[in-house]
């Protein structure tokens, strides 16, 4: 199925909101105001319908796990992983180390054979191209 799942940052981050409007395909945003068995379980379901999977990194993370989930990804599912760190994110912005980290973590994915973008306008461009493809 031609849909994306939003993965990624989440803690009020608002990347979400920003490329949302920009895409030209159907998408599952697992954000929910309380989170619960339920949501975790529709999260699996939609994860195993969508052929790509998006991770949007920002400095506004607070856990590992989205780091773990896009190595994961790009390691099963490399041509349909995307994977994208933005350096600040409002007032919050990744200091040098975190950056050689995640620039690591980059490099990582891409040797996989995921795609790697540096820009929410690079991730919409890269789905409006898919898109077209398809018409």
């Amino acid at each position: 199925m031609e849909k994306v799942f939003l993965g990624g940052t989440c803690n009020d981050s608002s990347w979400r909101d920003k490329l949302i409007p920009l895409l030209k395909i159907d998408y599952f945003n697992p954000v929910v105001d309380d989170w619960t068995e339920e949501c975790q379980q529709e999260e699996i379901r939609q994860k195993n319908i969508c052929r790509y999977h998006l991770y949007v990194i920002t400095p506004r993370m607070t856990g590992c796990f989205s780091i773990a989930e896009v190595v994961d990804s790009s390691n099963k599912n490399p041509l349909g992983t995307i994977f994208c760190v933005l350096e600040s994110d409002g007032s919050s912005q990744f200091n040098s180390g975190e950056m050689k980290s995640l620039n690591a973590v980059k490099n990582m994915v891409k040797n996989n054979g995921a795609k790697v973008f540096e820009s929410l306008d690079e991730i919409a461009e890269y789905f409006r191209n898919k898109t077209n493809d398809l018409e």
